[in-house]
C-alpha cells in the first residue's frame, strides 16, 4: 500500500536535508519505493504495515539516529489523502492559494478544539476534520499573526502544515 509522511520543520530553519538522504532514511528503516515530493518534507513510500503510528514512530526514530534531532512525522494514506483534498470546510473558499491542511497524529479532544477555534477571525479562518486542522489564511503563514508553533502550543500536540494545492498534487500523481 502507498503511504505519504509528511515531516514537520525540515528544510528550514537552518535544518536542510537532502531528498536523496530522506529516500535513503526510508530505505534503511524498511519502507520501499520512497520518492520525494517538492523539497518541503514529503515523502511517498510503500509499506505492507497497517498501523500508522507504528509507522511514524519507526519513520521518527530513523530520523533522529540518522539526522541527530527529532522530526514529527506524519502518514496518511492515499485513499486518506483523496478525502482530504475534497473536503472543503470553508463556505464561499474554493481554491485559495492560502488554504492549508495541518496533519496531526490524532483527532484533538473536544476541549483542544474549541481552544484552538477560539483564535480563528476573518484573516484566519480554522476548522477541524479527523485528524486534520483546516486553516484559511487572507495572508501567507509568514505574514500572519497566527503561527504553526501558536497553534501547536494551544492545541497541546505536534503538527504540520501543507498547501492544499499540494495535498491535490500528490493524489494525482499517486492516488488510484
Amino acid at each position: 500500500m502507498r503511504y505519504a509522511a509528511f515531516m514537520r520543520a525540515l528544510n528550514v530553519g537552518g535544518r536542510i536535508v537532502k531528498m536523496d538522504e530522506l529516500k535513503k532514511i526510508y530505505a534503511k528503516v524498511g519502507f520501499a519505493g520512497a520518492e520525494s515530493f517538492i523539497a518541503s518534507g514529503n515523502i511517498v513510500f510503500e509499506s505492507v504495515a497497517k498501523s500508522r503510528a507504528a509507522m511514524e514512530t519507526k519513520i521518527t526514530a530513523g530520523l533522529r539516529k540518522a539526522l541527530g534531532y527529532e522530526v514529527a512525522t506524519f502518514v496518511r494514506d492515499f485513499d486518506e489523502l483523496a478525502v482530504i483534498g475534497r473536503a472543503m470546510p470553508f463556505k464561499g473558499v474554493e481554491d485559495a492559494p492560502l488554504y492549508y491542511v495541518g496533519f496531526m497524529h490524532v483527532a484533538p479532544s473536544a476541549a483542544s478544539r474549541r481552544k484552538l477555534l477560539g483564535l480563528s477571525s476573518e484573516v484566519n479562518q480554522l476548522a477541524f476534520t479527523g485528524r486534520e486542522l483546516w486553516w484559511y489564511s487572507e495572508t501567507p503563514q509568514s505574514e500572519s499573526v497566527l503561527s504553526t508553533n501558536a497553534l501547536e502550543r494551544a492545541l497541546g500536540a505536534p503538527i504540520t502544515f501543507r498547501n492544499l494545492r499540494t495535498v491535490r498534487k500528490m493524489v494525482a500523481r499517486w492516488g488510484k
